[in-house]
This record gives structure tokens, C-alpha cells and sequence, in this order.
């Protein structure tokens, strides 16, 4: 910030806007850009007393090496009491609700 600071004072390059910049703030947009969020507090206590009860899901992709059956998503489900993980491969986002199903129909 100190250096943005001394550019600005002495007017060493063209076209930056006249603004002082504060040290350790963020402005609006960082912020809004960054969704700065407060972590949830930990549980000490247990409430998962059967399988399927709680279930941790991430779909990400497309990545960048093909799977052997050709698709680039990948839908990826942890049972929190068993830790379980089935991982589902998929040829698009919008294929997770089908998959899902399928996977329902199976248990």
C-alpha cells in the first residue's frame, strides 16, 4: 500500500486515480469478490447414529484428464457415519439429479 501511495503522490504513472489506499482494509468489492465468511463453531457431540443419515457431496470438474468412461465430472458422496465414499462419474452437471436417482435405486 505504501508504494500504491507514493505513485499516486507523485504522479509517476499515467491515468491512476487519485486515491489513498489504507493499510490491512478491504475494500467492498475484495470482499463481495472474496465472500469473507465466518466458520461454523465445532460440535464435541455425535448425532449421526445410522448409515445415510448425513451424507457430504462435492461435484467438480471438468477436469482435465478424462475418465476411463470418457467423462470429465465427477459427483463424489461421503456417508459421515461409515465413511462410505461412492464416486459417480458423470458427462455433464445437469446429469446429477439422474445419478443420484440411479444411485438411490441401488441402496
Amino acid at each position: 500500500m505504501h508504494h500504491l501511495n507514493k505513485l499516486i503522490s507523485k504522479d509517476l504513472v499515467i491515468g491512476l486515480l487519485k486515491l489513498k489506499f489504507e493499510k490491512d482494509h478491504i475494500c467492498e468489492a475484495c470482499q463481495k469478490g472474496k465472500q469473507i465468511k465466518h466458520s461454523f463453531k465445532l460440535k464435541n457431540v455425535v448425532f449421526i447414529l445410522k448409515s445415510l443419515e448425513l451424507l457430504h457431496m462435492d461435484l467438480f470438474g471438468p477436469s482435465r484428464t478424462m475418465s476411463l468412461s470418457g467423462n470429465y465430472y465427477a459427483l463424489v458422496i461421503v456417508d459421515d457415519f461409515s465413511k462410505f465414499t461412492w464416486t459417480l462419474f458423470l458427462e455433464s452437471k445437469s446429469d446429477v439429479f439422474a445419478a443420484l436417482k440411479k444411485l438411490a435405486k441401488r441402496l
